[in-house]
């Protein structure tokens, strides 16, 4: 076996270099490969020593592995034995796999096949043999970067196909989301109050007409096209009313559902919708085996009764007159009642037997009584006089009559004595306001002569309540208004007095929520003809915006008139601002007196000052506002103005440092009081365990403290 000094033989080689596979795949990719790995250093190594040794081996040891130069024959072994496995491997790792392609994405995939190109460089370099090898090799790459290429248009085609079915199932989704938006009415809308309109008239025509038909047997056949039309006509507005119950939104937790399913489900579950569905039962096909004479079949149409309740219930709340719907609804009633029991009292003598005896309805071969208007208006005469218990009616004769008799007193006492008692309210409602507005002038009136007050006083007084009577005047916003939520208040004031408001020069760049503020805080007066409604030198306690009236400012003998003020003027904001070095300080400076009745806003100063406290921009703008006012028409003492504060105000500041010290001072008192109580008690404690420790020892602490608590415990019992 021959030595090999591998210093000679490698002189080249002094270390193994480690690159990683970015720089490796950058520079295959620049056109130069200088791969320096592991494998790649080996291979030059055993490249050296086959060049070494190999040219002085004879041809009879070249296939054998002992002799001189074993080492070179060994290292062609190793050689072609790696890049038969490199070139295998290579060729496994270049079989397409669409499915772990797909999982490993674009990205990766170029990864992998930069990898692949640099393996089959690598092997390029590290077979052995001429140039038919690198052709061969470099063939091979050229198809594996075509099976490249195909396979990323393959990819792509596929993705596009993704891309067109996620498309088609965004256009499905969004048909089906088309496909579920129904139809939906509102109950709250006019729509539906309409289709209440019109679904109400066949009710009400067949409670009126079927009974009436069934019991008068000319009515019936007499016009027996003109019926069937309504029959059936009513009916169809029946099957329509059914679908739109089906389309008629809920709330559900504030908002009008409109999912066709919980629609449909809603309306199944409910019992009306068993009553529509009896409704609509066809009762009247027996019509071809017993004729056209027994419209009485058809009384089941009577159970669509709710819709016209309903009807009712909203026209009620619609109305502006709803005492007067009230009382007509509840003479409707006792209308039909009173036809129904004409109907039942004539079908009753049908069966009975006409002219058989005085309770009974006439002959009707008496050509008097056989006409058909002297049947209908005989028998309702007899249920008035029955069911309201006035008058005189003849005797029932019959058992039947006679329970029949008892059965409509009955009815007619209880029902009667319930529509009376509703009138009764009713009437005392529509005269609720004028009742109250009475006992109020009466009370005055009666004060006025107890105190003996003159007649020119008192007779003002009862033109300024006749006043407020005669012009609907005498509404108490507040309390009209007490019952509803803060924000509609806010809205129906603002909708009412903004416009007013903003007239006010001082107001009229304020904030909007200031605005709103001061709208809920404007309260309406109502002066007489000659009232003062402000005197030269009062205090100014409120401003007044004059909505409907005129007022003249008078000189001081109250005659002559200086300026007409009317509607939309206003005055009194400067004094309810207390600006600093004002010379009218908060007086008054002019008198003020309403020529004839003049309705005005007031708007007092505590009003103004608690909404300012929320709003001290606004408040340092209005003060500057009027000041400059007032230096426009020279009522301003610009010393006492630069001044600073008012001594009135750090008084009243003292003043609320002081009881705010109070109210302090006793909290802090009380907390004291409770912490030397406590602090006390835990002493007393301590001191108690201390004495039962000395005395017992810690072992038995707490047999002795059960023992010494059931005496205290007694004692205390």
């Amino acid at each position: 076996m021959a030595k090999i000094n591998t210093q000679h033989s490698y002189p080249g080689v002094h270390s193994l270099s480690v690159r990683t596979a970015d720089e490796d795949i950058e520079r295959i990719e620049n056109g130069y490969i200088r791969t320096h790995s592991l494998h790649e250093d080996a291979s030059s190594e055993l490249q050296g020593v086959i060049s070494v040794e190999g040219g002085h081996v004879p041809e009879s040891q070249a296939s054998s592995f002992t002799g001189r130069g074993a080492m070179a024959r060994l290292s062609r072994f190793v050689l072609s034995v790696r890049s038969w496995a490199t070139r295998h491997s290579h060729r496994e790792e270049q079989r397409p796999d669409s499915f772990l392609e797909r999982i490993r994405g674009p990205e990766l995939v170029e990864v992998s096949t930069r990898q692949s190109n640099i393996r089959s460089f690598l092997g390029a370099r590290e077979r052995p043999g001429g140039a038919n090898s690198k052709k061969e090799e470099k063939k091979e790459v050229k198809e594996d970067k075509k099976e490249e290429k195909k396979e990323e248009k393959k990819e792509e085609k596929k993705e596009e196909k993704k891309d067109d079915k996620k498309d088609d199932k965004k256009d499905d989704k969004k048909k089906e989301e088309q496909k579920k938006e129904v139809f939906v009415i509102d109950p709250s809308s006019n729509l539906y109050y309409n289709w209440l309109t019109v679904i109400a008239a066949p009710v009400f025509y067949n409670w009126c007409m079927l009974v009436c038909r069934a019991c008068f047997d000319e009515l019936q056949m007499d016009h027996i096209k003109m019926w069937l039309f309504l029959d059936y006509l009513s009916d169809i507005i029946y099957v329509i009313d059914m679908f739109v119950r089906f389309r008629t939104g809920f709330l559900e937790q504030g908002l009008l559902v409109q999912d066709e399913k919980k629609l449909r489900e809603h309306y199944t579950k409910t019992v009306q919708f068993k009553l529509d569905v009896l409704s609509l039962v066809p009762t009247d096909l027996a019509y071809i085996k017993l004729g056209l004479n027994y419209p009485e079949l058809r009384f089941n149409r009577l159970l669509r009764i709710a819709r016209l309740f309903e009807f009712f219930d909203r026209t009620e709340t619609r109305t502006n007159y709803p005492n007067m719907f009230r009382i007509g609804n509840l003479v409707l009633y006792i209308l039909i009642i009173i036809h129904w029991n004409a109907c039942i009292y004539f079908a009753i003598s049908k069966v009975i037997g006409f002219g058989t005896d005085s309770w009974v309805y006439p002959n009707v071969s008496v050509p008097e009584y056989a006409r058909l208007s002297r049947k209908y208006i005989y028998s309702l005469y007899w249920s008035t006089l029955t069911l309201t218990t006035i008058g005189e009616t003849p005797p029932p004769v019959k058992d039947e009559e006679y329970l029949f008799v008892v059965i409509d007193f009955l009815v007619g006492v209880l029902i009667f004595a319930t529509i009376v008692g509703n009138v009764g309210s009713m009437i005392s409602n529509m005269n609720a306001s004028r009742a109250e507005f009475q006992a109020k002038v009466d009370s005055i009136k009666q004060y006025m002569q107890f105190r003996k007050v003159t007649k020119d006083l008192e007779a003002r007084v009862i033109k300024w309540f006749d006043y407020l009577w005669t012009n609907k005047k005498t509404v108490d916003e507040k309390e009209v208004l007490k019952n509803l939520p803060d924000k509609l208040k806010a809205e129906i004031a603002i909708n009412v007095h903004l416009d007013t408001l903003r007239k006010v020069r001082i107001f009229q760049d304020c904030e909007a929520g200031l605005l709103i503020e001061l709208v809920l805080k404007l309260k309406p007066t109502v002066f007489s003809p000659g009232d003062y409604i402000c005197k030269k030198g009062d205090i100014g306690r409120e401003m007044y915006i004059i909505k409907e009236g005129k007022l003249a400012v008078v000189a001081d003998d109250g005659i002559t008139q200086f300026v007409v003020l009317s509607d939309g003027s206003y005055f009194g904001e400067i004094s309810i601002l207390n600006i600093k070095g004002s010379k009218s300080g908060n007086r008054r400076t002019a008198n003020i007196r309403s020529i004839g009745y003049s309705d005005l806003f007031c708007l007092s100063k505590d009003d103004l000052m608690e909404a300012l406290t929320e709003y001290p921009e606004a408040k340092k703008a209005l003060e500057e506002k009027g000041r400059q006012i007032l230096m426009k028409d020279n009522l301003i003492d610009e010393e006492a103005a630069k001044a600073g504060a008012d001594p009135k105000d750090l008084e009243e500041k003292i003043g609320r440092l002081e009881v705010a010290l109070d109210t302090l001072q006793t909290r802090f008192a009380r907390l004291m009081a409770e912490y030397t109580a406590s602090q006390q008690k835990v002493k007393q404690r301590l001191a108690r365990v201390e004495t039962r420790v000395k005395k017992y020892g810690s072992g038995s602490l707490s047999v002795a403290e059960a023992e010494a608590e059931k005496p205290e415990e007694e004692k205390k019992q």
